[in-house]
C-alpha cells in the first residue's frame, strides 16, 4: 500500500510554533534524542482509564474484539491520538492507525502498537501495554518537536485474540470466508470490522509489499514467568516461536475389562499413555527451550468396563527453530511406532496446523539491549512462547519486540498484572529503540 496516498479521517489540532526562550536550551539539548523520557504519571493515566471500557464485575475484562466496549476504546485512543499529534483513521480491516509524518520523503513507516481487544474475562495489560506506550512514545517525541526521518504509524491491531485479523490483513492472508465467522462476541467478523469503521469487501487494500514498513518493533507483556521469576526487567525478544500440530489416533481392539487378561490386551490407551510420556521425555531430553505439549485427549468407546479400542490425542511443538520442530517431531514419531508394535496397537499422525517462526533482527536486539543498558535497566534475551500480531508481518518487514514482567507469569484472566514502573520502563526503551532504529534503518 502506497502510504503517501493515504486519506486521514481525523486532523490533529494546530499547535502553537512559538516557545519561551526558557525551554529553547532544553530541547537543543535534547535534539539527539538520547534524555528523551516518557510522562510516567499521564501514560498510566491512560492505563487506567482504558480499564474502564469494559471492565466486568469480577475485575476483568470483557472487551472483545468488535463490541461496543472496543468501538467506545477505540474513540478514546483516537483522542489520544490527536493530542499526540498524530493523524489517526480506522483502516479497512478496522485497525486505528495513527500517523506521524517523517521529515525525509520517500521512507517507509517505523509501526509500533498493539491491541486493545481482549478475552472474556481477561486481564488489563495483554496487549494494553504495548497500544498505550506506543501512543505516549508519539506524545514524547511530538512535544519535544522530535521528529524521526521515519513516518512513525501507531497501529491498534483489531482481533487480535479471535485470530490476528487486522495485522493479518497486513499480508493477504484473511479469506472472505472468514467473514462469516462468529468473533469473541455476538457479531461475525465482517459485522464486527463494519461497526467499528471498517470495510471487510475491500480488505486486500491493506495488503502491504517487502519494502513497504521499514520495521515494526512492539512491546509487550511477556505472559510468562521468567522475567518475574529472573527479577529482569526488559525481555530481548529472540523471535516468536514457531508451532506444529499433529491429531495423533491410535487403533487398538476394545474388549470386555473384566474378562480379558492383561497380557493379552490390545489396548489403546496404555499405548498412548507411553507415547504421552516419551514425548516429554525427547522434548525435555536436549537443550533449548522446546516445548510439547499433549492438550487434547479421548478414549472411545469411553466406558468404565471396556478396554479402549481407539484414543485420539493431540501433539503441538513450538521452538524458534522449524527445523528443530521437525527434527523432534521425527524422533516423536519413529519412538511412538515402536512403542504401539510392541503393544499390538497402531499409531498414525496428521498434521494439520503450522505458524512458522517469526525471528527478529539482530539490529533491533543490539538497540533494545543498548536502550536498556542506558537507562539502567537489567535485561535478558528470550523467546516469545505466545503468537502475536508482529508474526504477520514477517516476511514483509524486520521485527522487534520488548517484553516487561508479568507477575506469576499470568495472562488472559483478571489477576494479570505489570506494575507502572515495569510499564515506564518498556515505554522508555521502546523510545529509545525507536529512535535508534531510525538512525539505522534504510
Amino acid at each position: 500500500m502506497n502510504q503517501d496516498t493515504t486519506t486521514y479521517t481525523f486532523r490533529p489540532a494546530i499547535f502553537a510554533v512559538v516557545f519561551l526562550s526558557v525551554f529553547a536550551v532544553s530541547v537543543v539539548a535534547l535534539a539527539d534524542g538520547n534524555e528523551l523520557r516518557v510522562d510516567v504519571t499521564r501514560l498510566n493515566a491512560t492505563m487506567q482509564h482504558m480499564k474502564t471500557f469494559g471492565i466486568n464485575a469480577a475485575g476483568g475484562s470483557d472487551r472483545v474484539a468488535y463490541s461496543s466496549d472496543n468501538r467506545d476504546a477505540l474513540a478514546y485512543l483516537s483522542s489520544l491520538m490527536l493530542e499526540a499529534g498524530l493523524e489517526a483513521k480506522i483502516d479497512v480491516a478496522g485497525n486505528l492507525v495513527g500517523r506521524r509524518a517523517g521529515k525525509v520523503a520517500g521512507l517507509a513507516p517505523v509501526i509500533t502498537g498493539s491491541h486493545v481487544d481482549t478475552v472474556p474475562n481477561g486481564g488489563h495489560y495483554d496487549g494494553i501495554v504495548g497500544a498505550m506506550a506506543a501512543i505516549e512514545v508519539a506524545r514524547t517525541l511530538h512535544e519535544a518537536e522530535y521528529v524521526t526521518d521515519h513516518p512513525l504509524e501507531i497501529i491498534v491491531w483489531s482481533n487480535e485474540e479471535g485470530g490476528k485479523t487486522g495485522s493479518r490483513s497486513f499480508n493477504g492472508s484473511v479469506k472472505p470466508a472468514e467473514f462469516a465467522l462468529p468473533s469473541l462476541g455476538e457479531k461475525s467478523l465482517g459485522e464486527g470490522i463494519r461497526y467499528i469503521g471498517g470495510d471487510p469487501e475491500n480488505i486486500l487494500r491493506n495488503v502491504r509489499q517487502p519494502g513497504e514498513v521499514a520495521a515494526l518493533i512492539d512491546l509487550h507483556i511477556e505472559q510468562g514467568a521468567i522475567l518475574d521469576k529472573e527479577d529482569i526487567s526488559i525481555g530481548v525478544v529472540e523471535g516468536i516461536v514457531g508451532i506444529k500440530r499433529w491429531n495423533v489416533s491410535v487403533d487398538g481392539f476394545a474388549n470386555h475389562a473384566g474378562t480379558t487378561p492383561m497380557d493379552q490386551r490390545q489396548d489403546a490407551m496404555y499405548t498412548a499413555a507411553l507415547v504421552v510420556a516419551k514425548i516429554r521425555e525427547i522434548i525435555i531430553g536436549e537443550p533449548g527451550r522446546q516445548v510439547g505439549t499433549v492438550g487434547r485427549i479421548r478414549a472411545y468407546p469411553g466406558a468404565p468396563n471396556v478396554i479402549p479400542g481407539k484414543v485420539t490425542f493431540s501433539l503441538e511443538i513450538r521452538d524458534l527453530d522449524m527445523a528443530k520442530i521437525d527434527r523432534l517431531f521425527g524422533l516423536i514419531q519413529s519412538s511412538a511406532v515402536e512403542l504401539a508394535e510392541n503393544n499390538a496397537t497402531k499409531i498414525q499422525f496428521e498434521h494439520f496446523y503450522t505458524s512458522p517462526a517469526a525471528i527478529t533482527d539482530e539490529r533491533f536486539k543490539t538497540l533494545i539491549n543498548d536502550s536498556a543498558d542506558s537507562l539502567g535497566l537489567s535485561s535478558m534475551h528470550m523467546p516469545s512462547g505466545a503468537g502475536h500480531d508482529a508474526q504477520s508481518l514477517g516476511g514483509i518487514a524486520p521485527l522487534g519486540m520488548i517484553f516487561v514482567p508479568s507477575k506469576d507469569g499470568t495472562s488472559h484472566a483478571p489477576s494479570e498484572f505489570t506494575s507502572e514502573q515495569q510499564i515506564t520502563d518498556g515505554a522508555n526503551v521502546l523510545l529509545q529503540t525507536i529512535i535508534g532504529l531510525d538512525g539505522v534503518l534504510e
